[in-house]
Formats: structure tokens, C-alpha cells, sequence
């Protein structure tokens, strides 16, 4: 199964086109912006161009590389994600490892191109850093060059690794062999280590319009909502259509997260405490932000709905939409979710 085509972004995939065909993209990059707006499927496309028999330049779509790459079989194209730790004992069977389990990531995106957020312990661990390493050194296999995506960079433990490795990567970053074009891509950028930062440049990804996530919703999705419920995701995606996938199975999880949370807050007993022992470490960039984002926007319907009352009530939920999005912007660095959600629902008690 190949890729989904990529919907919007029109004016950026110019200036991406123009960049390749002059040979004045950047070797190593960095593609920024909100979680879910599609960073890694344009990190495929600028390797589709720079692998395109009839390139560089914006991809063809039709010949023999651009096929491969779509269908994620490239043998030029390595694209890391964030995987479970080897378990491996000596260091060269994790790196085995490692490579055994991004080949099983590919091949779970081969059949379902519409992937989700990696799992909650995931990482790019210091076996994925001497992979990255050893294969940014190896020739290309079928074609001039090669191309690294280095996806959900926020994920990178360096401070577990020796010295050597973090330097190994840095080294790779800095001075690319000639051969090789590395993209990085996170959507908080400042979690990155200020060293890796610095050799990269960066692109900052724009968040799609509400038209372009419902166009692509009715064409890419099995089971499309529709009416209210269309209407509901898409404004709960903000403009990523990650975030529209992520309830794409029906349950709506960051909205009833939201609502259960609301409800507990609302019984002023502190029943909401299960909710916050219940955060998994990781989820402060996964599950917690969507909840946080749909807890904000059901307090602005709120809002909207009780606008004519004014009063306590609207201001104590303006406060709160005030709370909720400093907690957000806390959770795209270390806060411990746990901690976060308990110091929030607590405000929140006082609040509403």
C-alpha cells in the first residue's frame, strides 16, 4: 500500500521544489510545528524528490524510485522512529535489534500508511544513535545519494549514551557526508539538545485549513464521520490531521478524557486523583495534550454558550482555559504529566 498524497501545503511544497531543483536544499533540516500537521509526510516527500529519477526538484510520482519510496522500500531511504528499548544485553545484537524492530515499524506502515503516535515508552535510543551512525557512513545502494528522517525527535536519548555516541551523532549532523541528507522533525523543538539544534535548519510546517482536513478525512479515512461529529474532529484538530486520526476509530478518547476529567473536578472530592496516578510517563507529548486540548475547547463552548450571563461563571472559566493552556505549553517540555494534571484539576476545583 503506498502513501496517502499529501493535502494542502501548496505554497510550501513550491518553496521545498524550488529548493531542491537549485540544489539549495539543506543537508541537515529540521521540520517543525504542531504535533499531527504532517512533518514526517513531508519529510517523505522531500526524499522522494531528492531520490527521483528525474530529479532533484519536486518527485515525479512515476518512476522507479518515487514508487519505492511511496511504498516505503527505498534502499537509500532509512527512516528512524522511536522504538521500544533493545533488550539485548551486548551492544552490537541492540543495534541488530534496533534495526530489527524500525523494519518492523516500516512494514506496519507498508499496510497501513495512516500511522498514529508512537507508544508511550518509545525512543531513538542509544542503539537507533549507532544505527543512524553506521548506516550515514555506508555508499547508497541504488542511486547518488541517501536520505535519514529522523522522525519525533523529542524522543532522542543522548544523556544515556556514552560521550563517544552522542559525539558520533553530532559529527553526522554537522558534517553530512556528501552523499547524505538528514531530516529532523519535532514538534517542540526546544526539547531538542541545543547542540543537535544548532546544526540544523530549520522549516517551520503550517497547520492546514479546516477545508483541507475535511477533504482529507472524507477521501483518506474508511469510515468517515459525518455531520456534527465530522465537524466536531475537525475542529478538535486545529488544523493537523493527526489529531483527526487520533479519534479516527470512534471513541473519541481526548474528548471523553476531558469530560470524565470535568466531571471529577466538578464533585469537588478529589475524585479526579485516579485520573492523574493513572498518566503514563510519556503521555505529557501524546494522549495528556489531547486531552488538555479538548478540555479547552469544551470550556470555551461553555463560554460561548453562557456569553449573555457574564458574571463569576465566565470569569472563573476564562481562568480556567488560562490554566489548562499554561499546563499544555508545560507538557512540550519535562513536566511530569502526573504532577501536572493533579496541580491543574486542583485549580480547576477552585475555579469552576
Amino acid at each position: 500500500m503506498s502513501l496517502r498524497p499529501i493535502y494542502g501545503q501548496k505554497s510550501l511544497l513550491d518553496r521545498l521544489a524550488g529548493a531542491l531543483a537549485s540544489s539549495r536544499f539543506p543537508q541537515a533540516v529540521l521540520f517543525t510545528g504542531p504535533a499531527g500537521v504532517g512533518k514526517q509526510r513531508l519529510a517523505l516527500w522531500v526524499a522522494q524528490g531528492l531520490l527521483c529519477l528525474n530529479g532533484p526538484g519536486a518527485p515525479c510520482g512515476s518512476c522507479s524510485h518515487c514508487r519505492q519510496v511511496l511504498g516505503l522500500g527505498h534502499p537509500d531511504l532509512h527512516w528512524f522512529v522511536p522504538i521500544p528499548r533493545p533488550k539485548a544485553g551486548d551492544p552490537a545484537k541492540q543495534v541488530e535489534e534496533a534495526q530489527e524492530l524500525l523494519g518492523e515499524v516500516m512494514a506496519q506502515r507498508r499496510s497501513d500508511p495512516l500511522w498514529g503516535r508512537p507508544e508511550g515508552l518509545s525512543s531513538h535510543a542509544l542503539a537507533s544513535v549507532r544505527l543512524f551512525h553506521r548506516l550515514a557512513w555506508m555508499t547508497p545502494f541504488s542511486g547518488a545519494r541517501k536520505v535519514f528522517i529522523l522522525g519525533d525527535a523529542e524522543r532522542l536519548i543522548v544523556q544515556e549514551a556514552s560521550q563517544e555516541a552522542a559525539n558520533a551523532l553530532l559529527k553526522v549532523l554537522e558534517e553530512p557526508p556528501a552523499d547524505t541528507t538528514i531530516i529532523v522533525t519535532a514538534a517542540d523543538p526546544h526539547a531538542l539538545l541545543p547542540t543537535v539544534r544548532s546544526r540544523l535548519v530549520a522549516i517551520r510546517i503550517p497547520r492546514l485549513t479546516d477545508d483541507e482536513v475535511r477533504a482529507f478525512l472524507k477521501a483518506e479515512v474508511k469510515t468517515p464521520p459525518k455531520g456534527a461529529a465530522l465537524e466536531r474532529r475537525i475542529l478538535l484538530a486545529e488544523g493537523c490531521i493527526g489529531r483527526a486520526l487520533r479519534t479516527e476509530d470512534g471513541s473519541d478518547g481526548p474528548d471523553r478524557a476531558a469530560a470524565l476529567l470535568l466531571a471529577a473536578v466538578r464533585e469537588r472530592n478529589r475524585s479526579w486523583l485516579p485520573m492523574a496516578l493513572a498518566q503514563p510517563p510519556w503521555a505529557a507529548r501524546g494522549d495528556f495534550t489531547g486531552m488538555l486540548d479538548a478540555l479547552a475547547l469544551t470550556l470555551r463552548d461553555e463560554v460561548r454558550r453562557e456569553a449573555g450571563g457574564g458574571g463569576q461563571k465566565i470569569e472563573g472559566r476564562l481562568r480556567a482555559i488560562k490554566r489548562v493552556e499554561a499546563t499544555r505549553e508545560a507538557a512540550q517540555g519535562n513536566a511530569n504529566p502526573q504532577l501536572a494534571l493533579a496541580v491543574l484539576a486542583a485549580d480547576l476545583e477552585a475555579l469552576l
